[in-house]
Parts: structure tokens; sequence; C-alpha cells
């Protein structure tokens, strides 16, 4: 299905995300192969960092008396409070060890700013900034982008749901992401929501 004008999205593909992360994803060293040999069905193959300040807000070590998976409001943001992960300049923020980076054209960073959080490749959660990324792809031709990665049910789905709204016809590979699913039904729900936004549900076989 692969033609000219494709993009392949690599979200967050780092090691806190993955086994012994500090927000590990169930499952997510699995992917890491599925994008690797998704990488060679592309000419243009980019990929997300969360890249967190350590004093970042949505961090729950942050707010004294707070727990982990706490909602709490920054603004006028709903926030969900997470553990510390994909610190800047940490091994944690690096990519998987096993992931052949090689084929990367280009990294954008996301959730640099302490105030407020960044699920989206392409937005903050208040979309009052952008990451560079649609401008990038505007840039190189691009029309559909190809999605994988962590998680499912956040940074993939903010991400699709980005992708459609700014134009792009927009592919979520599902049997190469995962989800943090603090809730079991969570990925489930998101990969509905994401078809009924106009993204596209395909598997790696179809590739």
């Amino acid at each position: 299905m692969i033609k000219d004008q494709s993009a392949l999205i690599l979200i967050d593909l780092q090691n806190d995300f993955c086994s012994k992360g500090s927000l590990e994803v169930p499952d997510a060293d699995a992917i890491i192969p599925l994008a690797n040999r998704l990488s060679g069905c592309f000419d243009l193959v980019v990929a997300t960092k969360d890249w967190h300040p350590k004093d970042h807000l949505c961090f729950a070590s942050n707010h004294p008396g707070k727990k982990v998976n706490e909602i709490i409001t920054i603004g006028d943001i709903k926030q969900i409070l997470w553990p510390d992960h994909c610190i800047q300049e940490t091994k944690g923020s690096e990519f998987h060890p096993d992931l052949n980076t090689a084929p990367i054209n280009k990294i954008f960073y996301k959730g640099s700013n302490k105030n407020i959080d960044s699920y989206s490749a392409f937005f903050d959660n208040a979309h009052l900034s952008e990451t560079g990324l649609a401008s990038y792809l505007h840039e190189q031709g691009i029309k559909d982008v190809h999605m994988m990665g962590l998680a499912t049910d956040y940074c993939v789905k903010y991400s699709c749901l980005d992708a459609v709204r700014l134009g792009f016809n927009t592919y979520v590979i599902k049997d190469a992401c995962r989800g943090v699913n603090l809730k079991e039904e969570d990925s489930a729900k998101a990969f509905e929501e994401m078809s009924r936004e106009g993204v596209k549900i395909v598997n790696i076989s179809e590739y």
C-alpha cells in the first residue's frame, strides 16, 4: 500500500515506555521489531520523543500530596499525573536500544514546556504551540501519514486525531501500537474514536 507522498511516524519508542521503564507500557518491546520492519517500507521516517524537564507539571512528584493517575486541572486543562518519565538527556528518554534509528530522517520533541503536556506529535494539549512536524511534512510533500508506537490511548490517538484535522490521510497500524490502558477498554475506545474521526485502521500485514 505504500506509495509516494507517504511518511511513517514512530511515536515515542523510548526506554521509559518500554520494559522496566518508569512508565512501562505493557508489551511495548514487542513493537520495536515491527518499527524496524516498517521503516524499510518508507522513504520518509520521522520519530517523536517525549522530552520533559524534570519539573514538568505532569509529574505527580511535582505536586506534594498527589499520586500517580490522579487528575488535576492546570490552567483550563485536565491533567493526568504520571510518574517521572522521559526527562531530557536521561537514559529513559533515549530510544529503545533495539530500535534501528538509521532510517529516521528527523526527530520531533514534545512536552518540553513544563506547564503543559503534549500527547500529540503536532501540538501541545491546548493547541497553543506546534512541534513543527506538520510544517516539515508539508515541506516534504507528504499527503499520507502512517502512525505506530506508544501509547495507543494517549500519544498515538491524539497524534492521529490531529493529523486528520490537519488534512493528512491518516493510517494507524493497530498491531504496531500498545496502550497504557489505565482502564481495560481504553485502547479499544481509542481505536473507535480514531475510526469515527476518519483515521484508517490497518495492520502490519498490509505493508
